[in-house]
């Protein structure tokens, strides 16, 4: 009986050590589709809805303004990217992102966004009083799966949490 027990756990540390080393080869968290590393030193494509004092869209060839949109130069400029700005509705540039060809779409979704199915959101990273005086929980939405960008995105926005 000592014997084998002896030779089970020599089996169960070899596994064990296997394990972990197949473990340590792998990058926690991961971007199947490689956003974060595409991103970093290049261009950072954005989609944004028109949606005062969070996002604001003056003119066709006019980069947008306000709160979300200095959010996200700031954010390209932690990753040494431009910024690539897509305006249009909400719905198209939601599947625009689930296509993959945009990194983020920003325009003042809030937690109860109808689009979390689709999209990654962001952590709540603002909040205000909205327009029927409710709470609103301010997210970001990203490609689902894109880990990796969306633990990049989440770590600068928890160090720029707005009131």
């Amino acid at each position: 009986m000592t014997r084998n027990w002896r030779r089970l756990r020599g089996l169960l540390a070899g596994l064990l050590l296997a394990g972990l080393a197949a473990g340590c080869s792998a990058t926690i968290p991961t971007d199947p589709d490689g956003t974060l590393e595409r991103v970093r030193g290049g261009v950072l494509r954005v989609g944004v809805s028109p949606n005062p004092p969070w996002t604001i869209v003056t003119a066709e060839d006019a980069p947008p303004s306000g709160t979300e949109a200095v959010l996200v130069e700031e954010f390209a400029r932690t990753l040494d990217a431009e910024v690539d700005w897509t305006v249009g509705g909400e719905e198209s540039l939601v599947a625009r992102l689930e296509r993959g060809q945009l990194d983020l779409v920003v325009g003042g979704p809030t937690a109860r966004s109808p689009w979390a199915q689709k999209a990654a959101l962001t952590y709540r990273y603002a909040e205000a009083v909205g327009p029927e005086g409710a709470k609103e929980l301010h997210v970001m939405a990203a490609p689902k799966g894109e880990n990796a960008f969306l633990v990049e995105l989440e770590s600068f926005l928890l160090g720029k949490e707005l009131a």
